[in-house]
């Protein structure tokens, strides 16, 4: 097999395409200037390791010589893993959803070679279907426009980076106050499910700095339907085929309403956010539910997203044996096979396991035998019903989930994407150290520690600014704002549970690192990118709490928190500008925003008490 120029790099997801026929090239200054030179347009494909679309195009199309063949001829071709540079895909991700209205991995990019964009789109098909422009049409399309009609693509282009810009956010006099808040908590309200939990219809996704906002908004109101909400949620997530009943962990979303059929893939990210929502529920409402379900995450963290030197890797994938979920699915025989009468009994009632299978498979249309494990009740509920007592269902229980794990480690395993990223590392650090203080046990504090002293001694730089990327012994990639802003977090957390000044004295260098670097001194907040980075065609600025919360979300939480331990005026004054900096954009649809608001609540509280 001949590898292209894929074949140096780092990254677990472009060494995945490595052996493609498409002549791949990394981001970099080496693939534009060689398009200016031939006179093409650049094809830039962005995705990550653990996307299942992702490896369906990949099958599909770039392993295909005959896509390969006419990508090569029309296009100087990029591939980026999302993950390793997430400005870049924050830039373009934007402008696909400006062009198409939609985003998502993988997302396809064309542009010209001095990055401007006038083609976007997420998966693509090899070949037209349901009267959608298949892979090789588009190719064909592009490439004659690029001969024929070249000014007009680079005019579009042009108007695509202006109508960005434009959108940049401005100042806004009248700045945020709690009627912003309240807001939020109605437009939540209004879409919550409360059948079933969580917000909208399907996908479903689990959106933990809701959740967050929410139990602030309890702790304001008291308001019994808020707590319902967030009970029900988080109830209704820990039963669902969403959590990994077996090795624990939460997937990635679910396809349905009833978080019942996830996406399968495990992100380091979730298992954090939703740990910080465990840990905080467990402090409102003292529920052991709570306090497992958050033993239960931490535990697939440090058991299989744990570097031996004490970083957290980024994911694993949802696909095994080029099938999603095969790892995670079962068939009633396998049960059979693997626990005696009584057990079997047991665990088929438990996880709802059924002869003809539990769930319907869109891609047959059919029930084909395999199930999706999930519990009707919370294990406390349902222990009723076997009339065991709590500590005989308990041992049952740990009995059948013991040999299952067992059985299913006989399994080839989804691929682990064992880099490890600063941003995602630092809210595990907070996670963990949250957990610590919220349930007062001392492992998680040396996690923590562990994984602090990880990043501090492989990711900070002599001249005190952070990289973005550690693998096999190798670190790259200038930080971000995330990286910046999550380690703070992370630091600060960790400080307030261990009360080791150290951290909090790496924070405040770091936080004076991420003012110089990313302050916006004109419209106020945080860039994404330093202002040594000048690579892209703009210069991203984001808040939208999405997956996980933005970096200025987290960066004005941070800021509040290091006024307390260090007063500074300076400080107080940019809490104010960057609230400022994003009012008229969160005032637009503020439940898309929810982590920034909490630390606006935070701030607006610190405001009235000083008078």
């Amino acid at each position: 097999m001949t590898l292209n120029r894929l074949r140096n790099e780092k990254s677990p997801y472009l060494l995945q395409h490595a052996g493609n026929p498409v002549d791949w090239y990394p981001w970099g200054a080496e693939a534009f200037s060689v398009a200016e030179v031939e006179d093409k347009p650049v094809f830039v494909s962005i995705g990550y390791s653990t996307c299942h679309w992702c490896h369906v195009m990949a099958h599909e199309s770039f392993e295909d010589s005959e896509v390969g063949a006419l990508l090569n001829d029309a296009f100087v071709c990029i591939k980026v893993d999302r993950e390793e540079r997430p400005d870049v895909d924050s830039v373009y991700m934007n402008i696909c959803q400006m062009m198409t209205g939609s985003g998502g991995w993988p997302l396809t990019i064309i542009m010209t070679p001095d990055k401007k964009p006038f083609f976007a789109a997420t998966y693509i098909p090899k070949t037209n279907i349901f009267g959608s422009m298949g892979l090789i049409e588009i190719i064909r399309r592009i490439k004659e426009l690029w001969q024929h009609k070249k000014a007009e693509l680079a005019a579009l282009s042009d108007n695509v980076i202006n109508a960005i810009e434009s959108a940049s956010s401005t100042p806004d006099e009248d700045a945020l106050n709690m009627s912003t808040i309240e807001v939020a908590y109605d437009q939540l309200l209004g879409s919550f499910d409360w059948e079933n939990g969580g917000f909208s219809t399907a996908p479903k996704f689990p959106a933990p700095h809701n959740l967050l906002f929410l139990m602030l908004c309890y702790r304001h109101s008291n308001d019994p339907n808020t707590l319902e909400m967030l009970e029900k949620t988080l109830t209704r997530m820990r039963m669902g085929g969403i959590f990994d009943q077996i090795g624990f962990g939460f997937h990635r979303y679910s396809t349905d309403a009833q978080w019942l059929v996830p996406h399968f893939e495990k992100m380091l990210y979730d298992q954090a956010m939703l740990a910080i929502a465990y840990a905080a529920m467990f402090q409102i409402t003292g529920k052991q539910f709570y306090k497992s379900t958050l033993r239960e995450i931490l535990a697939y963290v440090l058991r299989e997203l744990t570097d031996e030197e004490g970083g957290f890797y980024c994911a694993e994938d949802a696909d095994a044996e080029g099938q999603e979920g095969k790892f995670y699915v079962w068939r009633y025989d396998e049960f059979k096979e693997t626990l005696d009468e009584k057990e079997l009994e047991f665990a088929l009632s438990v996880f709802n396991i059924r002869k003809e299978g539990n769930f319907h498979n869109e891609l047959t249309q059919t029930i084909d035998g395999r199930n999706i494990l999930h519990l009707t009740f919370p294990l406390t509920e349902t222990a009723k019903t076997f009339r065991l007592s709590e500590a005989d269902f308990s041992d049952m229980f740990s009995t059948v989930v013991s040999k299952l794990f067992e059985k299913r480690r006989q399994r080839i395993a989804p691929f682990k994407d064992t880099k490890v990223l600063t941003d995602w590392n630092g809210l595990m650090i907070a996670a963990l150290a949250k957990t610590a203080k919220s349930i007062d046990d001392p492992m998680y504090i040396d996690a923590a520690k562990k994984a602090a002293d990880f990043i501090l001694k492989n990711m900070l730089k002599a001249d005190g600014r952070l990289l973005h990327r550690y693998k096999d012994g190798h670190c790259a990639i200038e930080a971000t704002l995330d990286d910046y802003a999550f380690l703070i977090y992370g630091l600060i957390e960790l400080y307030e549970s261990g009360l080791d000044r150290r951290y909090l004295d790496i924070a405040m260098g770091l936080n004076k690192v991420l003012i110089d670097d990313f302050w916006d001194h004109i419209n106020g907040g945080f860039y994404m990118t330093s202002a040594n980075v000048t690579e892209l065609p703009i210069r991203p600025k984001e808040i939208y709490d999405g997956a996980y919360p933005s970096g200025n979300s987290i960066a004005l939480s941070n800021l509040l928190k290091l006024r307390c331990h260090t007063p500074s005026h300076d400080l107080q004054l940019m809490t104010q500008q960057l609230m400022q900096g994003f009012a008229g954009k969160v005032k637009q649809s503020p439940a898309a925003y929810t982590m920034f608001l909490i630390g606006i609540d935070s701030l607006l509280s610190t405001q009235k008490s000083e008078g």
